[in-house]
């Protein structure tokens, strides 16, 4: 499974989902690919409010204040539908 996350240059709270993304991993099998918003001005305009997005397969998991554990739970129902 690939986990994309939305994110920008210095944004504190996507170096957070970032790193959260990485803790689950030792967890759960998933690659992370993180999409910078400033280079697709389609994204931008989506997202700028909104990021970091942590998405998988167009599902948008959670945003904001990303929460390990509301993470964890979404990843595992992606899973095992």
């Amino acid at each position: 499974m690939i986990v994309q996350l939305y994110s920008k240059i210095d944004c504190p709270l996507c170096e957070k989902a970032k790193f959260i993304l990485s803790e689950l991993q030792s967890e759960l099998a998933f690659e992370i690919e993180e999409i910078d918003i400033y280079q697709d001005d389609a994204l931008l305009e989506k997202y700028q409010l909104m990021i970091p997005v942590v998405s998988v397969e167009g599902e948008e998991l959670a945003y904001g204040l990303i929460q390990k554990d509301f993470v964890r739970k979404r990843l595992l129902e992606r899973m095992y539908r």
